[in-house]
């Protein structure tokens, strides 16, 4: 009994490791750029594009790693996309070409 609730209280506390650092996927949109300007992901996690700004913004990514566009949305909105591939995408903002950021996928 006391060997199933030791691997029970490792496997919760494994989930919730999972989950903070899923937390901590996040770039968001704020003075016209991108809050971070390179992020290391692995393969399969997803990243959440805030907008904190007070305009819109449309993330896109024509990189052959993943291609992806996720339109034009508001303040206070968030949208997120899933990378399945290793690679180096380039990210940026089809609103303001400046916004630029890359996000390694291992």
């Amino acid at each position: 009994m006391k060997r199933s609730i030791g691997v029970l209280t490792a496997v919760a506390a494994a989930c919730a490791a999972g989950a903070a650092l899923a937390a901590g996927l996040e770039v968001g949109q704020k003075d016209k750029e991108f809050t971070v300007k390179k992020l290391t992901v692995k393969v399969g996690d997803a990243v959440s594009f805030p907008n904190l700004d007070p305009f819109f913004h449309n993330v896109f990514s024509l990189s052959p790693a993943k291609t992806f566009d996720l339109g034009s949305y508001g303040k206070g909105e968030t949208k997120s996309i899933t990378f399945d591939k290793a690679g180096n995408i380039e990210v940026e903002c089809a609103i303001h070409p400046s916004m630029k950021m890359v996000i390694e996928v291992k």
